[in-house]
């Protein structure tokens, strides 16, 4: 059983298109309602989502793992995560379950940075990509491990993963807890390239270069204290 997993805040114009979209290509649609103020809860149910909200907003690693544990209750065997605002393509849900059907990969990440099997890559703002690289340095430094996109939400967890992630980091800084989730478990990785769906809209909600910082010193700390 494979299920979606959509942590949410204030995507009320937004969420409704991407439940419509993922319930193409997988069992189940969770979304994780992570204490918005608008409307996000009743259009994701009109949608066809299962919907849990919560009293107050936690962050993306509170939303994720909420929707992980929910997943697990319903016996799924397979999670693909991913963001609410029409940034991540579920046409690309396929692709990035392939490892994990074919037994090579236990978690998959998405990599808005590699080229597509149509011979295609993004263009992505330089500033994206300068985010983008800090994380992935921050994460190497913390976990040892190499991970070229590794703080995209666009993942799959295949059934070990699934059943062992636990993530304690309620903000941002999930993304490179899970990398170093899958150091610890020994989980096998796959890196697939997919397409990112870039507007104005989803191009002001990135970190600013403060909550960046802030975002690398938990991860670095935590790091050491875990």
């Amino acid at each position: 059983m494979l299920v979606a997993v959509i942590p949410a805040y204030n995507e009320a114009s937004r969420v409704g298109n991407v439940v419509s979209a993922a319930r193409k290509y997988v069992d189940a649609v969770i979304v994780v309602d992570d204490g918005s103020t608008d409307d996000t809860s009743s259009t994701a149910t009109k949608a066809g989502a299962q919907v849990i909200r919560h009293g107050q907003n936690g962050g993306a690693g509170a939303a994720t793992m909420t929707g992980l544990e929910a997943a697990r209750r319903m016996g799924a065997t397979a999670v693909v995560t991913l963001d609410a605002d029409e940034q991540h393509d579920p046409a690309d849900i396929p692709r990035l379950l392939e490892p994990v059907q074919r037994d090579a990969a236990d978690i998959v990440f998405a990599n808005r940075f590699g080229v597509r099997p149509d011979g295609k890559g993004n263009r992505i703002p330089l500033i994206r990509r300068f985010f983008n690289g800090i994380g992935n340095v921050v994460t190497l430094v913390a976990t040892g491990k190499w991970v070229q996109d590794s703080q995209s939400g666009y993942k799959v967890f295949g059934p070990k993963a699934l059943a062992q992630v636990d993530l304690r980091m309620s903000g941002f800084e999930f993304c490179t807890e899970i990398v170093r989730e899958a150091v610890q478990h020994k989980w096998r990785i796959a890196q697939v390239p997919t397409k990112v769906l870039y507007s104005e809209y989803t191009l002001a909600k990135g970190q600013s270069f403060g909550n960046g910082v802030k975002t690398a010193l938990k991860i670095l700390l935590r790091s050491f204290l875990r």
